[in-house]
């Protein structure tokens, strides 16, 4: 009797296990749709004559990013400010910053798929990049449930470690970008 006992409770852990991965796949699909088309984008896209680019493989990828994102934030604009607002440290003081931000995503990627400017571009990236991730941080530090404004308010996405990673990734390849520049 004992043993059925352990193995019921083993199978509800592995259960619960199973649904909580299960949860974390659902909440983030679109997120991990989006970095993997452009993932795959990029990497067409810089592979010539059997060699890969890497410095244009991040262009492309940051081009696709911040087009991918803004657009999500321009179908709900209001709602994507008021939920940047919440936690961004510029937004809760500044309100306009928070739609201005949404369009400067949209100008960083069509400055990253036109090549414009590659030396302002990168560091007007790592700039409004590493602003924003001092919002984040403290957010899911202190484990505030807020939703993550990323997509915009098209999706409920909470705040998270993958939001972290997102704006650590921005800031990780233009900073990279901008020292093979100088």
């Amino acid at each position: 009797m004992h043993w059925i006992k352990k193995y019921a409770i083993a199978a509800m852990e592995h259960n619960e296990a199973a649904e909580q991965a299960k949860s974390w796949l659902a909440t983030y699909k679109p997120i991990l749709l989006i970095f993997g088309y452009i993932t795959i984008i990029a990497t067409i896209s810089a592979t010539h004559q059997n060699t890969f680019h890497w410095m244009q493989a991040m262009n492309i990828f940051m081009a696709g990013f911040f087009l991918t994102f803004s657009f999500f934030k321009m179908l709900d604009l209001n709602g994507f400010a008021e939920s940047y607002s919440m936690y961004d440290i510029i937004a809760k003081k500044i309100k306009a910053w928070a739609y201005i931000y949404a369009f400067i995503e949209l100008g960083l990627g069509i400055a990253y798929a036109t090549n414009f400017q590659p030396l302002i571009t990168n560091l007007v990236t790592l700039i409004v990049m590493a602003a924003s991730i001092i919002g984040v941080l403290q957010s899911v530090f202190n484990k505030r449930k807020i939703q993550c404004a990323c997509l915009g308010a098209v999706f409920n996405l909470p705040m998270s470690t993958v939001t972290i990673i997102e704006d650590l990734l921005m800031i990780a390849m233009s900073g990279i970008m901008l020292i093979t520049m100088l």
